[in-house]
């Protein structure tokens, strides 16, 4: 025991941890000796500290004694209220000595300084990869399963990522959320918006090393360069045909099952690919996108200005 302040003071000579109270002490003493003296009298797990067994036990009771006073939202355990509110009052008290990014929750920010170290403790037992926070790990582990526990309530397919849940429903309701500032087209996904504004900015950061063309976003480089290698590995298990691209299959597929997924909100004619939608309601808009550069007549589909051009070549 060793005098602060005019305070006394507890240190524990294996951590070097002090406490004023000789009770936090003794309790904390408890760690390094594995002594755990309560239990639960329901899944018998034992605890080191009989406040960590009250809060453990809210897990079977379901009791959440801790409220927040701004939106009425429970928590069993007063830091998650203490974290929870933090998302009123904008508070984010933990800052990264690196870049100076902030973050409201602690553990967040060691989640964030591994961006800096690489540092990636979380083992696949599997495979072997290495990923920085315990979630991904979690989600990269579904790969081996199969496990897809997020289901689309409307045609049932399901998804390993809640994410891609999202994303998908999309395809049913329409909604486009992200808007190109230029242009102002919309999509359903943050990742198509960054590869559509390339057509504006002209960008093409992808490069074949075979032929050396460019491409605006990766999937069409690895897509392209199988023309080189004459690689399909999407094979359709009903009929055995191959694709090099897996949207390819999907539609192919559609064939055998009759499946129509898109359907007109005008008219109620229904599609297996979603382009065909596209191109179907411009008879209902009257959009012709597609304008000749020679005499300016416009065309609702690519191929009948195609077919248009060639009027003027002769061909």
């Amino acid at each position: 025991m060793s005098e602060e302040l005019g305070k006394s003071s507890y240190d524990c000579d294996i951590c070097k941890e002090s406490f004023l109270e000789e009770s936090k002490f003794n309790q904390h003493k408890q760690i390094h000796a594995g002594e755990a003296p309560y239990h639960c009298d329901i899944c018998g797990k034992s605890f080191s500290v009989r406040s960590s067994l009250t809060k453990h036990k809210r897990i079977h009771t379901g009791e959440k004694p801790y409220s927040c006073s701004i939106c009425g939202t429970s928590f069993s355990h007063h830091s998650q209220l203490n974290r929870h509110t933090r998302i009123h009052t904008g508070e984010k008290p933990y800052h990264c000595d690196i870049c100076g990014k902030s973050f409201s929750v602690g553990s967040s920010l060691t989640k964030h300084k591994r961006i800096h170290t690489g540092d990636k403790p979380y083992h696949c037992d599997i495979c072997g990869k290495s990923f920085s926070c315990a979630y991904s790990l979690a989600i990269h582990k579904r790969i081996h399963t199969g496990e897809k526990p997020h289901h689309c309530d409307i045609c049932g397919k399901s998804f390993s990522v809640d994410s891609h849940l999202t994303k998908h429903k999309r395809i049913h309701t329409g909604e486009k959320p992200y808007h190109c500032d230029i242009c102002g087209k919309s999509f359903s996904r943050d990742h198509s918006l960054a590869i559509h504004k390339r057509i504006h900015t002209g960008e093409k950061p992808y490069h074949c090393d075979i032929c050396g063309k460019s491409f605006s976003d990766g999937s069409s480089l690895t897509k392209h360069k199988r023309i080189h290698t004459g690689e399909k590995p999407y094979h359709c298990n009903i009929c055995g045909k191959s694709f090099t691209v897996g949207s390819h299959l999907t539609q192919h597929t559609r064939i055998h099952t009759g499946e129509e997924p898109y359907h007109c909100d005008i008219c109620g004619k229904s599609f297996s690919v979603s382009s065909s939608l596209t191109k179907h309601k411009r008879i209902h808009t009257g959009e012709k996108p597609y304008h000749c550069n020679i005499c300016g007549t416009s065309f609702s589909a690519g191929s009948n200005l195609t077919a248009h051009k060639l009027l003027h070549t002769g061909e």
